[in-house]
Order: structure tokens, then sequence, then C-alpha cells
């Protein structure tokens, strides 16, 4: 596996843009100059991420998001070869 992040990562199994060993393997998201622990998708290139918000829930039973624009910085949690 590749030390590069993706530019884009959601924790839902019905997106795209979803990615299991990656998301085992452990994501820190800087948004802001702030870590962040409840961010549910994120795209670096197009600089946002989403977040929950409170626990209220959408109509597929999911957290109500919210998506939140500027710098997004992504580093993986452990080493590749761990």
């Amino acid at each position: 596996m590749s030390d590069t992040v993706p530019d884009r990562l959601s924790i839902y199994p019905d997106s795209p843009y979803f990615n299991e060993e990656i998301l085992l393997r452990g994501i820190g998201v800087r948004f802001r100059g702030e870590e962040k622990t409840n961010v549910e998708e994120y795209c670096i290139s197009e600089g946002w991420i989403r977040v929950s918000v409170g626990r209220t829930l959408d109509r597929r039973g999911r957290p109500m998001t919210l998506k939140l624009s500027g710098p997004v910085e992504v580093w993986f949690k452990d080493k590749a070869d761990a």
C-alpha cells in the first residue's frame, strides 16, 4: 500500500469514494489548522469536509452533515509497513 492519501474519501460503504483498507489504517484530518475527529467525507482538491451536526438524523438514518470549505490537510495515522 502506498503512502499517498486519496484526494477524496468517505466513511459510507455505498459511496464511490469509500475505501475500507485506508479507513482501517487510520486517517487524520486537519481543517483550518484544527484537527477534526467527526469528519464523514473530505475532498482535498476542492477544499471541503463534511462533519456531523449534533444527533439529528437524515431520512437514511445517518447523522445530518454540514459542508465546510477551507484548507484540508490529511495524513495516515500509522506507517504503511506496520
